[in-house]
């Protein structure tokens, strides 16, 4: 069967993509959501009398090594994998975004000081530090959302900056200067508006790799801990049995991969909409 959206002109086809990649990302987010209030089986429960079942009506998915029900784990695995991912990215935008308009607009010292950090941070690949700072924090997924923020808002700051500085020299921003407008408005009302494309389409894309973050190092024991259910702890939890029972490891493992190809696809559409340049992709 022929995808009908390559017959589409090329800009409605960005927009039917990113407009499907938006609408699978909120069924997700509603299906790990809904199973929050309503639960037909605890996800902590455990009953080795129905341990490494397979799928049936009563257990669409079966259940794991301890006879907990995969679907319920598996939504709930949602919650934790996908609502830390977006908290350290919310975190990392608040403390990022202001550095990077203070850094860009009134420059001097602040702007040198923020620059070395920026660039001992800069200095080693982002996973790389994110697994020495959870390392050095200790096991549990808060240091590991912790850890991923502290890596994270250098690049929301340098991106910030570099776009400050360009507008900054641009006449808008000296006619509000001339106008007495203060630093702190024309920071709001002037520049924010012209970083916010910016911003988005590098937080959609940055959404998968921290999706990917998260569930590699809760993989390797560094981020959320038995019994949580969270996706990459399931595939750890299931890695001994994935011979007999290989599905165990599939079903979590099918949704990463599914949620991060949707925010970048999503990513996709958004720099394409607010033309933003390739370079800020790394």
């Amino acid at each position: 069967m022929k995808d009908l959206s390559m017959h589409l002109p090329k800009g409605k086809k960005q927009i039917w993509q990113g407009t499907l990649a938006l609408i699978l990302i909120i069924f997700v987010l509603a299906v790990s959501l809904y199973a929050f209030f309503y639960l037909r089986y605890d996800p902590m429960l455990t009953n080795l009398g129905e341990r490494l079942q397979g799928m049936s009506l009563q257990h669409p998915l079966g259940t794991d090594h301890l006879g907990r029900d995969v679907l319920t784990r598996l939504m709930l695995g949602g919650q934790q994998t996908i609502g830390y991912s977006l908290l350290a990215l919310l975190a990392a935008l608040i403390i990022g975004i202001p550095f990077g308009l203070i850094s860009g607009y009134k420059r001097g010292a602040a702007d040198r000081i923020f620059m070395r950090i920026a660039d001992g941070f800069l200095a080693f690949p982002d996973t790389i530090v994110a697994i020495v700072l959870s390392g050095l924090l200790g096991p549990g997924i808060g240091n590991l959302v912790l850890a991923i923020v502290l890596v994270k808002w250098v690049s929301y700051a340098r991106l910030v900056r570099s776009t400050v500085l360009s507008e900054s020299q641009k006449d808008y921003v000296l006619i509000a200067k001339i106008n007495g407008l203060s630093s702190s408005k024309i920071m709001c009302k002037h520049l924010f508006p012209h970083i916010i494309g910016h911003v988005l389409v590098l937080a959609s894309l940055d959404l998968g790799k921290i999706i990917l973050l998260i569930s590699s190092l809760s993989y390797i024991g560094l981020g959320a801990q038995p019994p949580t259910p969270e996706w990459g702890a399931m595939l750890n939890d299931s890695r001994p049995y994935f011979q007999s029972k290989p599905e165990l490891m599939i079903f979590p493992g099918l949704a990463i991969v599914i949620i991060v190809l949707l925010t970048n696809m999503l990513g996709d559409y958004l720099r394409d909409h607010f033309d933003v340049k390739k370079e800020i992709q790394k």
